[in-house]
């Protein structure tokens, strides 16, 4: 994988479960993951893949209880965030590691100027004075695309375009090394979805952000993406760079995935779908998760979890029919 000097953040088995009274949910399981500084790495999977869980165990926002780290471990700039305690973590949240939620609606406070708000996050990561931070958020707000004296308005005063750029200033505006997106443009209408992408990709490069894009749109992937894991019931299933995932896959999940796009240059009538339905995360198949949707499973494939495997410098698969022969890695 990555060159460990420029390893930003690496996930080492992490495991974690929802205890509830109905049984217990399986929602990661077994994650290893690396992010070099500077790197944009592609979350894709359907809903209940286990990405926002994932997500919010590396901002350990996850509620406790019912949720529960079983295992594993987060290691951040080479340190471990689940042995921080709370107010480390309130440094590190904000300063260092950002976090850009699906609806902005619900991240904004409808009771506050948006400017005060991009300051209020200033003051508790930056020494300064009230207006030293008023002034910063200012500048946010510009940088975002939105005028300066628009920073007395109110959230409810914005289009859903115009939140969330005010949520990506908010998570910039103390320069985290670390930007995690849970589906940043889900709740807006695709014009402005190409805006902001564009305008996240612009601000990545410009203040050197690593970032998590968590989506299940390939597209989004295909454009902003250095490395894809694809993930499906807990697990990652295929590991690889942009250039492995799109012409070189090779989980029938993956495949199944890139299937159902419409191909505008071929006449069909019906999409190509992946049959069946997620599992049931409190009951997960035996084998491999995966095996009851398969087209290609044998018998094997559900006695045997499979191991990922690399297949190629950096392309690593959890597939024992594709990986038939090669060598565990």
């Amino acid at each position: 994988m990555s060159d460990k000097k420029d390893l930003l953040l690496e996930i080492k088995d992490l495991t974690i479960h929802y205890v509830t009274e109905s049984g217990t949910v399986h929602a990661v399981e077994g994650l290893n993951l690396e992010l070099a500084k500077g790197e944009t790495l592609g979350f894709v999977g359907e809903t209940g893949a286990g990405k926002t869980t994932t997500a919010l165990g590396i901002m350990r926002l996850l509620p406790v209880p019912p949720s529960k780290i079983v295992s594993g471990d987060i290691i951040f700039e080479g340190e471990s965030l689940l042995s921080k305690t709370d107010s480390q973590m309130r440094s590190i949240r904000g300063g260092k590691i950002a976090m850009i939620f699906q609806d902005p609606m619900t991240s904004l406070d409808p009771v506050i100027p948006v400017q005060q708000q991009i300051a209020e996050m200033v003051e508790l990561h930056h020494k300064g004075t009230k207006a030293d931070a008023m002034k910063r958020a200012g500048d946010m707000l510009e940088l975002v695309g939105i005028p300066r004296e628009r920073g007395a308005a109110y959230p409810h005063q914005f289009s859903g375009g115009m939140k969330q750029r005010v949520v990506i200033a908010i998570a910039l505006a103390c320069d985290p090394t670390l930007l995690i997106a849970d589906e940043p443009t889900t709740a807006l209408d695709v014009t402005i979805q190409a805006q902001v992408l564009e305008l996240m990709h612009q601000l990545k490069e410009k203040f050197k952000t690593s970032m998590i894009m968590i989506t299940h749109d390939l597209g989004i992937v295909a454009e902003m993406c250095d490395k894809v894991a694809i993930m499906y019931a807990g697990r990652v299933v295929e590991y690889g760079s942009t250039e492995d995932i799109y012409s070189h896959r090779l989980h029938p999940y993956t495949e199944g995935l890139f299937n159902s796009l419409p191909d505008l240059d071929s006449e069909q009538e019906e999409l190509k779908v992946i049959h069946g339905l997620m599992p049931d995360p409190t009951n997960l198949p035996s084998g491999c998760c995966f095996h009851p949707r398969c087209p290609y499973a044998t018998e094997e494939c559900s006695k045997t979890s499979p191991e990922m495997v690399q297949v190629s410098p950096g392309h690593y698969v959890a597939c024992s029919i594709r990986t038939a022969g090669l060598k565990k890695d």
